[in-house]
């Protein structure tokens, strides 16, 4: 399954009770950044846009940062011999090592500096213990460490959350799982998230992964407040 191949939900009202999840649209995960992911930087504006109209809607927006410590396990450079995209896994690192990024008050860790944080309620920072990566804004990688989101989301009586950012084969995919299996209804907003594309063959494997949890997609222009 290609992104292209996804089947689209039109003609989505905001409710209410709706959150948007805007996932780590950080320096680092920008085309110059330290780990790249293609045309990321393109969707911030549309991102902007989507997250004016939630606002304007009466309804919450969550920003997601990567705030990983120097030497991190998730790194490559934390492992002798080791090379970034190279396969690893243990309880909570893995499946493949990273280039060090979006370290703790470094640039790279800052969101893009066109990103309009101003429309934010709260910003779940993951990834922060150096023995335990976090791709999902749910549950840390170990599966069992929680972040908070659900608990924050239900105390604000959240039904239904609307997800984009970066990336969509990681962060995206484990956080709208995650949030799917917290019992939240879950749409990816499918124009507003860009893959890292590694390894080969990620992508589709994650969209049919999504399909067949009934994840909902749809595109920015089909959600109306």
């Amino acid at each position: 399954m290609e992104i292209a191949d996804v089947k689209t939900k039109k003609d989505i009202k905001i409710q209410p009770n709706d959150a948007l999840i805007i996932v780590d649209v950080q320096n680092d995960f920008m085309p110059n950044g330290a780990l790249p992911v293609a045309e990321g930087d393109l969707i911030v504006p549309e991102i902007n846009q989507l997250a004016e109209k939630f606002c304007k809607a009466g309804t919450s927006i969550i920003l997601t940062q990567d705030w990983h410590p120097p030497n991190h396990q998730s790194f490559a450079s934390s492992h002798k011999g080791r090379k970034p995209y190279e396969t690893y896994s243990t309880e909570g690192i893995g499946p493949i090592l990273w280039p060090d990024h979006c370290v703790q008050a470094t640039h790279g860790a800052d969101f893009h500096p066109d990103l309009e944080t101003k429309f934010a309620r709260i910003i779940i920072r993951k990834g922060t213990n150096p023995k335990i990566d976090s791709y999902s804004a749910f549950v840390e990688n170990d599966k069992k460490t929680e972040t908070g989101l659900s608990g924050f989301l239900r105390t604000i009586a959240i039904k239904r959350i609307f997800l984009c950012g970066l990336a969509l084969d990681y962060c995206v995919f484990y956080t709208s799982k995650d949030g799917k299996e917290s019992g939240f209804n879950t749409v990816c907003v499918i124009d507003l998230t860009k893959p890292v594309g590694t390894p080969e063959g990620i992508v589709s494997r994650v969209l049919e992964e999504m399909t067949a949890e009934r994840i909902m997609f749809t595109k920015a222009s089909e959600i109306r407040k």
